[in-house]
């Protein structure tokens, strides 16, 4: 069909907003970049599975004592911006239907774009995914990359790791939903912590509200086939220590190849020498959030 010269500017101006989404990557990822430089230039040194499964380099004496001004208890500056804390952060007891919860709070109460929830282990508390110095930094970044996304992240306080705990966090995820207008919930948890990532898993009301989930150094639940979770498809990631003492990496390792055979939306994150910590320091927040959001667009 023939065509005006008049289209012209119309169709240049089309062009143009295309390439420049095109090279942001705004179009397919639902987290702009945030001191990626610092946290995700990540050497992958073995991948196979079309790399759902990679292996990161991981060094302490680089890791941790390069990165940290005190080891293990304060990063340097250059990977904070402690700005979020003053302008977003609240501590605040959610009271829902007969259930208290204990949360940190980053971002928006209401109409937020998306929520993730990070789920501590053993003797932690809401303290431990709100704090911007240890883990090298990591938990900052995660603050950041929610709120200036429109985003909001809690980090709960679990009172124990079983039903209650479960019934605990099903509430916020169902309390999360509603306030945001049924956008996206993400559930993370780490070491002890899976346990309650688990239990959800089996919670249909609960599945229909979550678009997918992490785990950092848990355990392994050979019953995760039959849960309302898998039946529905939704996307899983695994992070592991390859030297993690308490929880076995081969266990975790062994059910994501089963789900990867059996054509399961999953990748496994195996960081090489990393220990039990070592997944809360180096899980790349934005890589994996964003994953787990459209699996399809990565």
């Amino acid at each position: 069909m023939p065509m005006s010269t008049a289209h012209l500017p119309v169709l240049s101006a089309i062009s143009g907003i295309l390439l420049l989404a095109t090279a942001s990557g705004t179009s397919a990822e639902m987290l702009k970049p945030f001191k990626d430089e610092l946290f995700s230039s990540q050497t992958v040194i073995e991948s196979h599975d079309n790399g759902a499964f990679q292996t990161i380099d991981y060094q302490e004496m680089r890791d941790i004592n390069g990165r940290d001004q005190i080891p293990e208890k304060r990063v340097k500056p250059a990977y904070v911006d402690t700005g979020v804390r003053w302008k977003a952060q609240e501590d605040e007891t959610l009271e829902i239907g007969d259930r208290r919860v204990d949360v940190t709070r980053i971002g928006p109460a209401s109409k937020q774009a998306f929520t993730v929830i990070f789920i501590h282990g053993r003797g932690g508390d809401r303290r431990l995914g709100s704090n911007d110095y240890t883990f090298g930094g990591n938990f900052n970044r995660l603050k950041n990359l929610a709120y200036k996304n429109g985003g909001t992240y809690y980090a709960p306080s679990v009172r124990g790791f079983d039903s209650n705990g479960v019934a605990d966090i099903a509430a916020l995820i169902r309390y999360s939903y509603e306030q945001s207008g049924g956008k996206p919930v993400i559930l993370t948890c780490a070491s002890m912590g899976s346990f309650i990532c688990w239990g959800i898993t089996r919670d249909a009301e609960s599945v229909k509200r979550l678009k997918g989930m992490a785990i950092l150094s848990g355990v392994t639940d050979p019953d995760f086939t039959k849960s309302a979770f898998y039946k529905a498809k939704l996307p899983l990631w695994f992070t592991h220590g390859s030297k993690d003492p308490v929880y076995a990496a081969a266990d975790q390792q062994a059910l994501f190849e089963k789900l990867y055979k059996a054509h399961y939306p999953t990748r496994f994150t195996l960081f090489e020498t990393g220990n039990h910590g070592t997944p809360v320091r180096m899980t790349d927040w934005r890589n994996v959030l964003n994953w787990l959001v459209d699996p399809q667009a990565s």
